[in-house]
């Protein structure tokens, strides 16, 4: 059965190009902010939901108000009414936080549908433009896209995204049956079968790049052409950044997918964490997109994703006879059980107990009983996570 998945590929545009897709940006901002800030007010007044249907009520009247919304294609506007209604039902189902507002600062986006562009012989031509986008492919389409998405991040690159759908690969024989991984700020991951992964620290190894760019940059004059080149130069030093941060997280989350049939891992609380004075090195190993990207890579080769409790004692218990310990200061790296006498590398330790912890949740037993009937597991509280909609990436 086919799924739906996105290819993204980088592009160059002509200036004519860039100014109409710029004019776009603007247009699919304005709608956007201005249509959340009547729904957040219809609902702070009234007590009222506005749904999509009446929101697309407003576009007439807006255009009468903006004449130059009718200089671009019409399409890329209402699909922003569309994602500010896609916003909304994430957050009522818990799945995602509330819309914000969109700032000509950040990353500029416009989805067009198929009765707003062309396909023919691999060549995607724009509505209202006359050339086609010089794409730089560096793979092949699989098949006729049904939505395109332009994007334009701080850095100043241009990518274009292709929803298309595709059959899903066949999943290869996997080496083991599961795997626990215990997520880390010295070590990145620490793997139940023994294996560890370093942790790169991508942000702080440009860091002093960074400052000496952000320095720049607080020194020129607002509005000057010199101020936009030294953002410029700050943004494509955090987009290095992110890139490097990415290609190794997909690296490292495809082949844990494709050699386990199972990984367990914990629930984090994120948002909690980068409060504390361990944001800066939260935000460098980027937990939440190497789970989310575990996330589909599960479900795209059919491989089970087990989410234990983030207030199992994954660190404080034996593995080898299973009595919780103390709390520990996180610069202890060893420690040896007051039970059993065994010693335990901290992180390799949790990575056994995410592991057993899973087994159970698979099992079926009571997550609130340690350990389950017929099992050795060690004692804690575990769960299944709730799955969250999100595609695949190819």
């Amino acid at each position: 059965m086919a799924v739906a998945a996105g290819y993204r590929y980088r592009f160059d545009p002509t200036p004519e190009q860039a100014d109409l897709l710029r004019r776009t940006f603007g247009c699919v901002r304005a709608v956007y902010n201005r249509a959340l800030h009547e729904r957040a007010a219809a609902w702070r007044e009234r007590r009222e939901r506005v749904s999509f249907k009446v929101m697309s009520r407003w576009l007439p009247v807006w255009k009468a108000e903006w004449p130059w919304l009718a200089q671009v294609s019409s399409v890329p506007v209402e699909q922003a009414l569309r994602h500010l209604e896609a916003g909304y039902a994430r957050l009522f189902q818990r799945l995602g936080r509330k819309p914000r507002f969109k700032s000509r600062r950040d990353r500029q986006s416009a989805t067009f549908m198929k009765t707003a562009f062309r396909w023919r012989d691999g060549q995607l031509t724009l509505a209202l433009m006359k050339q086609s986008l010089a794409i730089r492919w560096s793979r092949a389409l699989p098949s006729t896209p049904s939505s395109v998405t332009i994007s334009r991040d701080a850095a100043g690159r241009w990518h274009v995204a292709f929803r298309v759908a595709v059959e899903p690969p066949p999943a290869p024989e996997p080496l083991r049956p599961a795997l626990g991984i215990d997520l880390g700020l010295m070590t990145l991951a620490a793997s139940s079968d023994g294996g560890s992964v370093a942790n790169p620290r991508w942000l702080r190894q440009r860091q002093h790049r960074l400052r000496r760019a952000q320095r720049a940059l607080a020194r020129k004059k607002k509005g000057s052409n010199n101020r936009e080149k030294a953002r410029a130069a700050v943004a494509r030093l955090h987009a290095r950044v992110a890139d490097a941060l990415h290609d190794h997280h997909h690296k490292l989350s495809t082949r844990w997918i494709r050699e386990n049939q199972a990984i367990h891992v914990e629930t984090l609380s994120l948002r909690g964490l980068a409060r504390t004075r361990l944001a800066r090195s939260l935000h460098d190993a980027a937990w939440g997109s190497l789970l989310a990207m575990l996330q589909y890579k599960a479900a795209w080769y059919r491989r089970d994703l087990v989410a234990i409790d983030r207030f199992f004692p994954s660190t404080r218990a034996c593995s080898a006879c299973g009595v919780v310990g103390p709390k520990r200061a996180l610069h202890v790296r060893t420690w040896t059980c007051d039970g059993c006498g065994v010693t335990h590398d901290r992180d390799a330790n949790a990575s056994q107990n995410i592991l057993a912890a899973g087994h159970a949740v698979r099992a079926g037993s009571d997550p609130r009983r340690w350990p389950a009937e017929g099992t050795s597991d060690a004692p804690g509280s575990a769960r299944r996570a709730a799955p969250m909609k999100q595609e695949p990436v190819a």
